[in-house]
C-alpha cells in the first residue's frame, strides 16, 4: 500500500486520505488476486471474514499510560497525584504502574500485585491488608476501632479515648490514644481504668496527666510502707562505740 497507493500522490488532509484509501481499498487492492491465497481479498472477507466480526465498541479504546512509581513507607504510591496502597514487603521497591480510565495496576518485577480502582488526584486507594500487622488503624485512620480497643481496657478508658478523639479531626489525636494504651501494658487495665475514672471527673483530657496520676499513686503507696521498713530495717553504724568508753571516772574512783 506503501508504494502503490501513497507513493507520489498528495492530498488535501487527512479526511481526504482516507476517503482515496477507501476507494482504493475496494476497488483496485480488494479485487485483484492475492499472490498467496490466489483469491480476490474483497471476495474472501465477505465470504469468511465478515460474519465473524463483533460489533464496535460504544466507546474509544481505553489507552493506558505506563509510569514507575516508589512505594513509600507508608505503603503507597502516587499515580498522578493520586495514592494507591501495595504490600508492605515491597516498601521501597519501584514498581511498574499502569493505569487507564478506571482502574490502576501494579507491578513487580513482571508481576501483577495488585489492583485498584482510579481515584480523583488528592484522593487514596487503600487496602488494609497491604500494611504489617497491627498497623492497619492508625494507617488507615479507624478511629472506631482504636476506640473499641479502648473499651476493652475498661468503661473509663474507652470513654476517656472517646474524649480525646471528640475534635474535628480525631485522627489527629490517634498517637495520645495509643500513648493511653501503652500505660496499660505498664500499669495494668485496673490502675488505668481508675486513673482515667478520676481524670474523667475532674474533666481533664490529658494524657500526660493520666500518667502522672499513676506515678503518684506509686510513689504514695511506697511512702505509705517506708516507716515501717525504716522501723524493722537497724543499720548498725560504722564507728559506733560502746557508752563506757566516754566515762571520765574509773570504777577504783567510785
Amino acid at each position: 500500500m506503501q508504494s502503490n497507493f501513497f507513493a507520489g500522490e498528495s492530498f488535501v488532509d487527512l479526511a481526504d486520505c482516507r476517503a482515496r484509501a477507501e476507494t482504493w481499498c475496494a476497488t483496485t487492492a480488494g479485487l485483484r488476486i492475492h499472490g498467496t491465497t490466489r483469491c480476490r481479498p474483497a471476495e474472501s472477507f465477505r465470504a469468511e471474514e465478515l460474519a465473524l466480526l463483533l460489533p464496535l465498541p460504544g466507546a474509544p479504546f481505553d489507552t493506558p499510560v505506563w509510569t514507575d512509581a516508589k512505594l513509600h513507607r507508608d505503603c503507597h504510591v502516587q499515580v498522578a497525584k493520586a495514592l494507591y496502597s501495595a504490600n508492605y514487603t515491597l516498601v521501597g521497591r519501584t514498581l511498574r504502574v499502569r493505569r487507564d480510565s478506571t482502574t490502576v495496576k501494579l507491578y513487580a518485577a513482571g508481576e501483577l500485585v495488585k489492583v485498584h480502582p482510579r481515584v480523583a488526584p488528592g484522593k487514596r486507594s487503600t487496602d488494609p491488608a497491604d500494611f504489617p500487622p497491627g498497623k492497619s488503624i492508625y494507617a488507615t485512620r479507624d478511629v472506631e476501632s482504636l476506640t473499641r480497643m479502648a473499651g476493652a481496657l475498661g468503661p473509663s478508658v474507652g470513654a476517656y479515648a472517646g474524649a480525646i478523639l471528640d475534635t474535628p479531626l480525631p485522627w489527629t489525636k490517634m498517637r495520645q490514644v495509643y500513648r493511653l494504651l501503652g500505660l496499660a501494658d505498664k500499669w495494668g487495665a485496673l490502675r488505668l481504668d481508675l486513673a482515667c475514672q478520676r481524670a474523667l471527673e475532674a474533666e481533664a483530657v490529658d494524657v500526660n496527666l493520666v500518667a502522672r496520676m499513676l506515678e503518684r499513686a506509686r510513689e504514695d503507696k511506697a511512702a505509705d510502707q517506708a516507716p515501717d521498713v525504716a522501723r524493722a530495717v537497724v543499720v548498725q553504724g560504722r564507728f559506733e562505740r560502746d557508752a563506757s568508753e566516754f566515762t571520765t571516772t574509773t570504777a577504783a574512783q567510785r
